[in-house]
């Protein structure tokens, strides 16, 4: 009687229950794509504040990047205050000339590759993305110059946009030519040989 009772709970478990559920919802979300559903074909990636508003430039996105360059500026303006408060704190203490000199040098340099390293995740992937990761708390020191970086290419377009967007007209072209290429019912084109 207890075998009984505990075999039809052990067959349909959570964990069986679970795993079939998210197969079937991984199947059917695969067949929506594979028919022409409106998952079907390449779609763009989402930006940081702008979602894919880029695309077709709708949804108040030129006042998002005025907004985003306006909060970047002000945000690093801001930094720039408690940067000096900080410095002051170290004159207060008398740390001496060196000290103070290398935490302004500290600064300046982490703040300039940060910028620039920014400024190039804006145009292009990252070769090495250990080496990104490793750099990630230098960045993180001088994040004003990231700031600085995302203000100014708020200015231009929403930062990564250009990159995005021809990796987005790439898919584009790769998923139409393979479409192209499909075009026609294959069993159609089959039908000639069996009447032969």
């Amino acid at each position: 009687m207890s075998d009984d009772e505990q075999t039809p709970r052990t067959a349909g478990g959570t964990a069986d229950g679970k795993t079939a559920g998210s197969a079937a919802g991984k199947t059917a979300a695969g067949k929506t794509a594979a028919t022409g559903g409106p998952s079907a074909g390449p779609r763009p990636e989402e930006i940081r504040f702008f979602g894919t508003t880029w695309v077709d430039h709708s949804g108040h996105y030129a006042l998002r990047r005025a907004g985003l360059a306006a909060g970047a500026l002000a945000a690093a303006v801001a930094a720039c205050f408690v940067l000096r408060f900080a410095f002051q704190g170290l004159q207060i203490a008398n740390t001496g000339g060196l000290v103070n000199g290398l935490v302004i040098v500290m600064f300046a340099v982490c703040s300039a590759i940060a910028c620039r390293k920014t400024w190039e995740g804006f145009q292009r992937r990252p070769d090495d993305p250990a080496r990104e990761d490793s750099l990630r708390s230098l960045k993180a020191i001088g994040f004003i110059g990231s700031l600085l970086a995302y203000a100014a290419r708020c200015l231009t377009e929403a930062p990564g946009e250009k990159l995005h967007r021809a990796e987005y007209e790439a898919a584009l072209a790769r998923y139409e030519k393979r479409r192209g290429s499909r075009t026609g019912n294959p069993a159609a084109r089959r039908k000639p040989k069996r009447g032969k």
